[in-house]
């Protein structure tokens, strides 16, 4: 690689801070930092890149044209997920595309197995509660954790825990299942009536499963994965967590479900539009209220541990790219 010197964009250093890059002799750089950028920002920030460094923010086939970003060569996605990106037009045009992957899979496991928690136990909504002043109004507020049957919370030991997505998430949130005495369960693949060995039919999991934790990437195939359907399908005191995608649950239907006592707690840290609001989304705002429903503002990847994973993941991506050609983790 004859060019030496690169301009390094970094457009969303809120998320994930840009650490020193080690990069191999003769190579030197320049970064150009931004906290945050909105998509109209983007083709201007990235005129000038050779490197650009990105985490959710749209990457389209508009801003990668050579008239618009000319010296691109490398997007380094700090994330797992690489639907932010167009990889079509970076492949057309020979632009490395890398990520990071399993950099969260702990944190985000353990924010999985929080939120099956506080939905189980009425978290957020006891607090409510509590702080609207009911507790000496009615002297007891133990009915805020019964489920739609009418009956107390289950411990983790008689519950059903099934798991869909069976990726590096999936399996984590299995072990610490298992650990704390759940019988799991790993999903097939919708619409099949049979599933691999180890694998339960995925609409078996759903009418058997006291906990459903989603942890699949979003695909074509996976929008809508729980609709009507399914949540008709589940047991009235089943609890519903997703730390996977947004458009992987019908937010509508959900609240329907959960108003009619179909279910008893959705948890969630992914929305369908997001930053999520009153706005935007059925999830949010005071038509909620007195639902077991909780909501987090995507951040179960969000710890110490990830970071330094995600620092360590990008350098040797972009040091490996220009040593070699070979990036460590390559999409496109």
């Amino acid at each position: 690689m004859a060019q030496t010197h690169h301009v390094v964009v970094a457009l969303e250093s809120f998320f994930v801070p840009v650490p020193a890059l080690d990069l191999p002799a003769p190579h030197t750089y320049e970064l150009q930092e931004h906290s945050r950028t909105r998509a109209d920002q983007v083709a201007e920030r990235i005129r000038d890149a050779d490197i650009l460094i990105s985490t959710v923010v749209p990457i389209g086939a508009d801003v990668l044209h050579p008239a618009v970003s000319p010296r691109l060569k490398m997007v380094a996605i700090v994330a797992s997920g690489t639907d932010s990106v167009d990889l079509e037009a970076c492949r057309a045009r020979g632009i490395v595309v890398t990520n990071t992957p399993h950099c969260n899979t702990v944190a985000v496991a353990e924010h999985a197995v929080a939120l099956y928690f506080a939905a189980r136990r009425s978290v957020v909504l006891s607090h409510a509660l509590v702080q609207s002043g009911e507790w000496p109004k009615k002297g007891t507020l133990q009915e805020a954790l019964d489920g739609p049957d009418g009956k107390p919370p289950k411990t983790c030991r008689g519950e059903t825990l099934g798991i869909v997505g069976y990726g590096a998430v999936g399996k984590i949130v299995e072990s610490m299942a298992r650990g704390l005495g759940m019988k799991v369960l790993i999903s097939g693949r919708k619409g099949s009536s049979t599933a691999p060995e180890g694998r339960t039919p995925f609409e078996t999991l759903i009418r058997e499963s006291s906990v459903i934790v989603l942890c699949l990437p979003r695909s074509p195939e996976s929008l809508d994965l729980i609709s009507d359907a399914e949540l008709a399908s589940m047991k009235p005191h089943a609890v519903l967590v997703n730390v996977s995608r947004g458009l992987i649950v019908d937010e509508e239907a959900l609240v329907a479900a959960l108003r009619s006592g179909r279910i008893a707690g959705y948890a969630t840290d992914v929305y369908a539009r997001e930053p999520a609001s009153a706005e935007n989304s059925p999830l949010v705002g005071p038509e909620t209220a007195g639902l077991n429903l909780i909501t987090t503002p995507h951040v179960a990847w969000s710890a110490e541990d990830t970071n330094d994973k995600f620092h360590r993941a990008l350098k040797e991506n972009i040091a490996g790219w220009l040593s070699t050609g070979q990036p460590k983790y390559p999409v496109v």
